[in-house]
């Protein structure tokens, strides 16, 4: 009995943790450093089934950006639809993982089942470029440097 106890606690400080990342992409990685960080003891094997447990029950979402890549998720709140179309951007810099709604790319998933035959999966779409930080970063680098 105390062991369910004990599992429930998790599970609380688990899904706390996931509201507090709203929007926010996170790894099972993510979730364990922030635990160890405050000396919360969650075996690993804890977090992904729990993770792999709220995204059955539609409590986040799961994206698998590529094939080198761990499975990173997003709780995006109480109204989440697990079916909502979005698609990423990921900085090849940073690494950051960016949420992106746009009416243009769902008009472009239109025309590639149209016009080809191809129906797009916004899960695993990713676009990969830079971020406005590190764009940033890298352009006041460059103007130091003709200094």
């Amino acid at each position: 009995m105390h062991k369910a106890a004990y599992k429930t606690k998790q599970q609380d400080l688990l899904f706390s943790y996931l509201r507090e990342m709203q929007g926010k992409h996170f790894t099972a990685e993510d979730v364990r450093a922030h635990f160890e960080s405050k000396n919360i003891s969650i075996g690993i094997a804890t977090i992904y089934r729990q993770l792999e447990k709220f995204v059955s029950e539609g409590k986040i979402q799961k994206y698998f950006i590529d094939d080198h890549s761990a499975a990173c998720f997003e709780y995006a709140g109480e109204n989440c639809k697990s079916n909502a179309q979005h698609f990423h951007l990921k900085c090849e810099v940073c690494g950051r993982l960016i949420h992106l709604e746009c009416e243009e790319l769902n008009e472009l998933g239109g025309h590639l089942q149209v016009e080809h035959g191809f129906v797009l999966n916004p899960l695993r779409t990713v676009f990969y470029g830079v971020c406005t930080d590190c764009a940033a970063k890298n352009k006041k680098d460059k103007n130091e440097d003709n200094k």
